[in-house]
């Protein structure tokens, strides 16, 4: 076995090992593997690798995320993520997989990281371990990665006749973002919900976003909540669509959602949620995915359930 650095000419030999591995419940295609895996400034390439064999076949891999990017959003500098360990079950025990996460935590710590998170990294695949992976989480917890929480994508299959139509809630009113709106929502995010939801608004309109993918909740002309909605025409695959080719009709996204903290308390946000669903039927949007939550009785209000659970765990390196 031979470690190489991580390199993009491996993509497709990457994205068949994650097929061979995962395919069945998390379909991976190049454009996603190279959007995520590649793309992204924050991949720590010191301590992503490739793992090939004698015959320059990949058996296993990792990729390894450190906050990089020049933005002035606060994300924490000292936290590390595993975006994804993986290694041909073929070439399983010996000793692989261990090589690779002791290195990429070396590298981590090197670069100042106190702790890290499996999942949850900017332009992740998944916000833990899936649930279904009992071995790979007993292997993770052997070497002192705790658990601390967990975690849900939620469903919901809509009938083609099935109307679902936009709230009606006295002084406020629901829309899709305009393009000419695009400060004043960066402006209600930096204030509200600045880190995360700011940061992947931020690249969403640097990536050519117009508006289409947000719903607001306007009270007057202030913005005053938002829920991100995703289908096959967004600009990049955004997280709640990447298991689309599990589905053979297109498949809708919502959230992250929020409302302004002065504001809750209304109902405003299950409103938001159901003005997100109006407007994904109006695209003839029949399956819709709400992912990475904890909130099920929320969501189950609008006969959302379990589709996919994860376990969260992290590693203090200090």
């Amino acid at each position: 076995m031979k470690l190489i650095p991580w390199d993009r000419q491996w993509l497709p030999e990457l994205v068949d090992l994650w097929n061979k591995v995962l395919g069945d419940k998390f379909p991976m295609r190049a454009s996603l593997f190279e959007q995520n895996s590649f793309n992204d400034e924050n991949i720590l390439r010191k301590g992503s690798q490739i793992v090939v064999d004698a015959n320059q076949e990949v058996t296993g891999f990792i990729v390894v995320k450190k906050w990089r990017e020049q933005l002035d959003v606060p994300m924490r500098k000292d936290l590390g993520w595993i975006q994804i360990l993986l290694v041909d079950p073929q070439y399983r025990h010996q000793g692989i997989g261990r090589k690779l996460l002791k290195h990429a935590e070396r590298m981590l710590k090197e670069e100042g990281c106190q702790e890290i998170l499996i999942g949850k990294d900017p332009w992740h695949y998944f916000p833990g371990i899936p649930q279904q992976s009992e071995e790979t989480v007993d292997w993770f917890e052997r070497r002192g990665y705790q658990k601390f929480g967990q975690e849900h994508d939620l469903i919901c299959h809509y009938h083609e006749n099935t109307e679902v139509v936009l709230p009606k809630i006295p002084n406020v009113s629901f829309s899709i973002l305009q393009e000419n709106q695009k400060e004043q929502f960066l402006t209600f995010l930096n204030k509200c919900f600045p880190g995360r939801w700011e940061y992947e608004a931020i690249h969403y309109f640097k990536k050519g976003g117009t508006g289409r993918e947000f719903v607001i909740l306007k009270k007057g002309t202030e913005i005053i909540g938002f829920s991100r909605i995703n289908d096959e025409l967004s600009p990049f695959i955004a997280q709640n669509v990447y298991w689309s080719p599990l589905f053979t009709e297109p498949l809708g996204g919502i959230g992250p959602l929020g409302i302004n903290p002065n504001e809750r308390g209304n109902g405003y946000g299950i409103a938001i949620v159901q003005a997100a669903i109006a407007f994904l039927k109006k695209r003839n949007i029949k399956h819709i995915v709400i992912d990475w939550t904890t909130l099920t009785t929320f969501y189950g209000q609008l006969g959302y359930q379990v589709w996919k659970s994860y376990e969260s765990y992290k590693k203090k390196i200090v």
